[in-house]
């Protein structure tokens, strides 16, 4: 695809950078096969390609309308369609790049720039956790709608306290330690069965995720290089990795390295942590665990989530994991699917949200699974605000508390 930049972002980087995705791209559509979106509208513009369009066509006017933004709004940034693209084309961080730009040359109303504002602050501020501890509180008195977000939280656990082995990093996260501390602490217990100790690293954060999805590309990249000053000195220190059990925040973690690429500072330590950077079923190898048999009798349906199969490219291996344990994995429709959680879209975009995980609901449950297990926190919460049954991450499944 051919673009002529318009005056205003000739020589700029996000001209040059869009410019090259936008150039992979043939239109051949196939994209729109895969799309959530499009399969719930039956838009064009609501799907890859058209937005791809749109995007073009802003790059070469410098100009857009409410249209435009309303469109890319609906995108989950799910990533299927790079999946399915067969001339690989970047859509994910095009979009990125693309939204702060046209919410530039077409500034949002007043009421979406606010609930933009506190979803940004209130979740990635030292409000989040009183917050939802208050939610909690008053949880069943509150419109369903809103009360949905509000998980039950199970209790943490103990946490491992060695202090010796081999050693990783593990990111604690914004939302997570609020509303799933099972998750970590889990994580934790399994590794130490392991010989692996996770150290801490108090200073690291938000992994930036939800500044990048609501255009705030600065503020995200003060995070980014906060956790890498945080993981700095245990990377010096010998630790082999930095695990992840959100694959949400995994997927950006491995993009620090892109993020940071021009800053002369920064460059090298990003790219660092991004090789160093491991979803938890990657660091987990199943022939280490299999002797446990610890799942004989369960039957497991895994939800992967869009930023584990699309964004990281990893498929199958929790499943391995799961199975080696003893689960017996259950079949499920549409794999390729968003569940509609998708970081703050559950929120922003309520109405397709909604029908995406009704949708995803009755693919995940329709062999009556014992337990539904994902591998994001955002999903977990999103799928159990509208499951029956009952849905936790798949470490929990693997904790030897749990289980002895």
């Amino acid at each position: 695809m051919h673009v002529q930049l318009a005056a205003v972002f000739q020589e700029t980087d996000f001209g040059n950078e869009a410019r090259e995705i936008l150039g992979k791209c043939v239109h051949c559509g196939f994209c729109t096969a895969t799309c959530p979106t499009y399969q719930l509208l039956g838009d064009e513009l609501d799907g890859p390609r058209g937005r791809i369009y749109l995007i073009k066509e802003f790059l070469e006017s410098g100009r857009c309308g409410e249209a435009t933004q309303v469109h890319l709004d609906r995108c989950l940034t799910c990533r299927s369609c790079e999946t399915t693209c067969p001339s690989g084309v970047s859509y994910g961080r095009l979009l990125e790049i693309s939204r702060p730009k046209v919410s530039e040359a077409c500034p949002r109303a007043l009421p979406d720039r606010v609930a933009r504002w506190m979803l940004r602050h209130l979740m990635l501020g030292p409000w989040f956790k009183p917050l939802f501890k208050l939610g909690r509180t008053f949880r069943y008195v509150m419109p369903r709608a809103l009360a949905r977000h509000i998980p039950t939280v199970r209790p943490a656990g103990r946490r491992p306290k060695n202090t010796s082995g081999r050693k990783v990093l593990m990111l604690e996260g914004c939302v997570q330690p609020a509303m799933a501390p099972q998750i970590n602490a889990a994580a934790s217990r399994v590794l130490e069965t392991l010989g692996v100790q996770v150290v801490p690293a108090e200073n690291a954060g938000c992994c930036g995720a939800i500044d990048l999805h609501l255009g705030a590309e600065q503020k995200a990249l003060q995070s980014i290089r906060r956790n890498i000053d945080a993981w700095w000195p245990q990377i010096d220190n010998g630790a082999e990795a930095i695990v992840m059990t959100a694959s949400g925040c995994g997927v950006t973690v491995k993009d620090y390295g892109k993020l940071l690429k021009k800053d002369p500072r920064y460059a090298e330590k990003a790219r660092r942590v991004s090789e160093l950077t491991l979803d938890l079923c990657e660091f987990i190898r199943p022939e280490e665990i299999k002797k446990s048999r610890a799942l004989d009798g369960l039957r497991v349906a895994f939800h992967s989530p869009c930023t584990l199969q699309h964004g990281q490219k990893i498929s199958g291996k929790v499943e391995s994991i799961l199975e080696a344990c003893g689960a017996t994995l259950v079949a499920t429709q549409a794999k390729h699917l968003c569940c509609g959680a998708a970081g703050t879209y559950s929120v922003l975009q309520p109405e397709l949200s909604s029908a995406l995980l009704k949708r995803k609901v009755g693919a995940l449950t329709g062999e009556r699974p014992d337990i539904i297990a994902t591998a994001n926190i955002g999903c977990l919460a999103h799928i159990g605000s509208e499951s029956k049954t009952p849905v936790h991450h798949w470490i929990e499944l693997l904790d030897p508390d749990r289980v002895s």
